[in-house]
């Protein structure tokens, strides 16, 4: 009796279908678009929404969780960086399935599965239709309006006028991506900068003390992260050791010595 089992095994086992839906996930969130069966990509699609709910609150909790269900810290550092950015503002329905047909050989239905908020021409599409039908003919009118007044402004307008001084060219921000450091995220990162830590060097002198007081003052949800083993992975950032930054990465668990 299958009554209210509305999942699909996918034809394998318990452990066989977690491990291909880790899989897709890992797939989707790293390359954004993987093409795959229609039947897949409906169980994945319920497999991976709730991993992105939940990646748009970035706590440590959350990281465990997930990281519990991917097993891949390449993953969890590209999903609460740049996936959790793209998502923010959307509620749900974070995937597109697009439907491609039958395959050759086994005439199994195939499709592309994407995270919505990846695909540039859709949603440049989107943006010039919604720009198009909010141009209404009361605004065009008083568009025209607007430039027929414009214009006459000009034409009274004395010829002495002097022109306007070209305004001084913004500098462009300068600093370090302190996401690179295991432990810190986009959020934590922003805490940084505003208390003035902006680079790898500043970090790397800041006393741990300083940097905990940062997390403290933010509130109980960036208090939970542990600052210890920044400022060494800063000065290692700092000194351009990027392989013996990635080797003590892989030490660490969260940011963190991994207890034994």
């Amino acid at each position: 009796m299958r009554h209210g089992k509305k999942d699909n095994h996918l034809g394998r086992t318990h452990s066989h279908r977690e491990a291909l839906l880790q899989n897709l996930a890992t797939s989707l969130i790293m390359h954004k678009r993987i093409e795959t069966t229609v039947a897949k990509a409906k169980e994945l699609r319920k497999f991976v929404e709730p991993i992105l709910t939940r990646a748009k609150d970035d706590t440590y909790q959350n990281r465990r969780v997930i990281f519990q269900t991917l097993h891949n810290k390449e993953t969890i550092k590209e999903l609460f960086g740049t996936v959790a950015d793209k998502i923010a503002s959307r509620p749900g329905g974070y995937t597109r399935i697009i439907k491609l047909g039958s395959r050759l050989g086994d005439n199994a239905e195939t499709c592309l599965i994407e995270l919505v908020d990846f695909n540039e021409l859709l949603i440049a599409a989107a943006a010039e239709k919604t720009a198009a039908t909010t141009k209404t003919r009361r605004s065009r009118r008083s568009g025209s309006a607007r430039q027929a007044v414009a214009a006459t402004d000009v034409e009274a307008a004395p010829a002495t006028e002097a022109p306007a001084e070209e305004a001084p060219v913004a500098a462009a921000p300068s600093g370090d991506d302190l996401t690179k450091i295991e432990g810190i995220g986009p959020k934590i990162a922003e805490l940084l900068n505003n208390a003035g830590i902006t680079t790898f060097a500043q970090l790397a002198d800041a006393q741990d003390e300083a940097v905990q007081q940062v997390l403290v003052d933010a509130g109980p949800r960036f208090n939970v992260h542990d600052a210890t083993t920044w400022n060494e992975q800063a000065a290692l950032a700092r000194d351009g050791k990027w392989d013996e930054l990635a080797a003590l990465q892989d030490r660490l668990k969260g940011g963190k010595e991994a207890e034994e």
